[in-house]
């Protein structure tokens, strides 16, 4: 990932450093999936400001990802189990010293109407895009390098012709149709990146290998460094351990291991 500011903690105000380049490894495949959404979200929402054809065709590969993973999971039911969860987890240390009620009352209401919202919803897909014939037409293409070409589909190429407004006009509608889901997963995400301090470490020779407290839920390792570094960081591992490995682009060459002692900062996120 490149360089990105990162909030300070929603619940007791810790501040954290603003200018990193932050690396993340999901530890349960419920994170792994919201991470992917999260990523397709700004990508089809960043791509359909353009005016451009390649705008409009970017913003309609993500939005047809996004709806591809959720046919595949009950992505409703996901989240308002992980809602509920990160309710309940609240609850329990609202009375923690440090903690700010009024941020945290705010929090809670959040979860609680997007919880609602998803419950009120009639199903965990939207059969509106899954239906649409267009998008039907496109997503049968997909998956054959270059088959969305203009011969391919001629009623996507008419499509692709219309007034820029008008292409905008109807990608802003379709991503709509998935606002729910899009805001309950960056308040899902953003709980749960904001649920631990950073810890300052320094990784020998570049690398740093760590083991996790079993009776601790942990869901995602973060890594930070300052920004414009020649190195990244390469993360692995699961649930009870995970090892970093900082490494080197060669050009034209495989990345070489760092063997010089790195500093950087270590977010293990559990809520």
């Amino acid at each position: 990932m490149g360089a990105a500011t990162i909030p300070g903690n929603s619940l007791n105000n810790t501040d954290k450093i603003t200018d990193s380049s932050i690396y993340e490894l999901p530890l349960n495949e419920r994170v792994r999936t919201l991470l992917r959404l999260e990523f397709l979200f700004h990508q089809a929402r960043y791509s359909m400001r353009g005016y451009s054809v390649w705008d409009s065709r970017a913003t309609i590969s993500a939005l047809l990802d996004i709806t591809n993973i959720m046919t595949r999971i009950d992505l409703r039911s996901e989240l308002i189990n992980e809602l509920e969860r990160q309710t309940s987890s609240l609850l329990a240390i609202s009375s923690r010293p440090g903690v700010d009620s009024s941020i945290l009352d705010a929090t809670l209401k959040k979860l609680d109407t997007y919880t609602k919202t998803l419950r009120a919803s009639k199903s965990s897909n939207n059969d509106e895009l899954n239906n649409n014939d267009l998008l039907k037409l496109i997503r049968q293409r997909e998956s054959i390098p270059g088959g969305t070409c203009d011969f391919d589909i001629p009623i996507y190429h008419f499509w692709l012709e219309q007034e820029a407004e008008d292409r905008i006009y109807q990608l802003e509608s379709w991503l709509k149709e998935l606002d729910t889901f899009r805001l309950s997963i960056t308040l899902i995400l953003d709980l749960l990146r904001e649920s631990a301090i950073n810890t300052p470490l320094t990784a020998e020779q570049g690398f740093y290998q760590q083991s996790l407290d079993k009776t601790i839920p942990f869901q995602l390792v973060r890594v930070f460094l300052t920004s414009n570094t020649n190195y990244y960081a390469e993360i692995s591992g699961g649930k009870h351990r995970f090892s970093i490995r900082f490494m080197k682009p060669v050009d034209n060459e495989r990345p070489i291991s760092c063997t010089e002692d790195i500093d950087f900062e270590l977010s293990c996120c559990a809520l």
